[in-house]
């Protein structure tokens, strides 16, 4: 009926969630708006970038990463918990097979929720190889908790009190993005003939276990069930693609892994957003970088920086001896990388979505779990919100709270 709200129509947006995460912290004295609520006509240094989104954004500072504290008595361990930033949970000391971070992360409950009728649930990217630049494991600590910040609920023994996850891999390359969101092949027809020749193979598969099960014992047959519901699980998600191969936008394919960072995780970014014009997905995460990273990035050319340049190495410029001219220099590299939020932000903006964009229907979270990285301090936390997500967040706020009161667990 015409006086039916929109929200209780079929017609209500579709929300669509994103995290994105870089270690380090951000320079003291650079990302902070001088006073709460609504923001100044003049973001922070660091945040300059968001004006032009200013009205979707939502900048909050005095968060408490407590679940990436080092455990007491300890030090130095807190640089292996970036899979702590999605669960605002300590992870389990160990680097062995049993590494949980204790709950699924949020992307993951939320694609729970709002991911179940698309082709990918959720979509998990990185902008850096775990054996680049950056130390991915050590002090106890298993490689996972560093190589994903995407994890996901798994079956638990009755026994056992603690939930136990797994970490789902972050892809690296856009080409094999590209595949696994619009299929392989470079145009719809060879796409289409693609998934019909999945289809006929998975119909094969289908009846000769079929015909398996009748000769097998009660906990064979239960595998043979688990393996037949994954099978169907890929049915599925054959015949959802079969529905967008011909709205794949036209489109260079990705020739693989781009030289420079800011070609990479902006064609990341524009896949994400084909992803959610598309509905092929609603919730994307991206690991901006990794721990440790000694990695340095060239300045674009612009507004931002007048005459490019190139930062100082990550890890090594978050040690900035409280030094005022290191401060100034690393709050240019992060000054640099809230700049790629701005541009995805942007390009949301940019895209029609029903009554609205993109960006009106979406959550974006930008974060980290370190404040003044030079002290390892994980209290003052920089994070910030960017987006509508249905009329359920007000932007051109700046929400500021009493240092070591609210967790970062409490905003998730």
């Amino acid at each position: 009926p015409a006086g039916t709200l929109l929200a209780e129509t079929a017609a209500k947006p579709k929300p669509r969630f994103v995290g994105f995460f870089y270690p380090h912290g951000m320079g003291p004295g650079y990302w902070v708006p001088e006073q709460e609520g609504a923001l100044p006509d003049k973001l922070p240094y660091i945040m300059e970038s968001l004006k032009p989104v200013q009205e979707h954004t939502t900048i909050l500072s005095g968060l408490w990463s407590k679940s990436a504290e080092p455990p007491e008595g300890t030090t130095g361990s807190d640089h292996w918990v970036a899979a702590a930033y999605l669960t605002g949970i300590k992870p389990r000391k160990t680097a062995g097979s049993d590494a949980t971070v204790g709950s699924a992360t949020i992307d993951q409950q939320i694609a729970q929720a709002i991911g179940q009728e698309t082709l990918l649930p959720s979509l998990q990217l990185a902008c850096e190889d775990p054996n680049s630049s950056s130390s991915n494991c050590g002090e106890g600590y298993s490689c996972a908790y560093t190589n994903s910040i995407s994890w996901i609920a798994v079956p638990t023994p009755a026994m056992e009190s603690e939930q136990r996850t797994s970490p789902i891999p972050m892809e690296l390359n856009p080409a094999v993005v590209f595949e696994r969101l619009f299929g392989s092949g470079a145009t719809p027809e060879e796409r289409a003939a693609r998934m019909r020749q999945n289809k006929s193979i998975l119909d094969s598969v289908l009846g000769e276990l079929s015909g398996l099960k009748k000769d097998l014992g009660a906990e064979d047959k239960r595998t043979v069930g688990r393996y037949t519901d994954e099978i169907r699980e890929i049915e599925r998600r054959i015949q959802i693609a079969a529905g967008v191969t011909d709205k794949v936008p036209v489109m260079d394919l990705p020739p693989g892994v781009p030289e420079l960072f800011d070609d990479h995780i902006k064609l990341h970014m524009d896949l994400a957003t084909l992803a959610f014009k598309s509905d092929i997905t609603r919730v994307v995460t991206l690991l901006g970088a990794r721990d440790l990273t000694g990695r340095s990035y060239p300045f674009p050319k612009g507004d931002l920086f007048p005459n490019g340049g190139v930062s100082v190495g990550f890890h090594g410029g978050s040690h900035h001896q409280d030094d005022p001219v290191q401060i100034k220099r690393y709050a240019d590299l992060n000054r640099y990388h809230v700049s790629t939020l701005a541009y995805f932000a942007q390009k949301l903006k940019d895209t029609p979505d029903g009554d609205g964009t993109l960006l009106d229907h979406s959550l974006v979270m930008y974060g980290t779990n370190m404040g003044n990285s030079n002290q390892h301090q994980h209290y003052d936390v920089p994070h910030v919100l960017v987006g509508g997500i249905n009329g359920q967040l007000k932007g051109n706020r700046h929400l500021a709270y009493e240092r070591k009161t609210v967790t970062t667990g409490n905003l998730l």
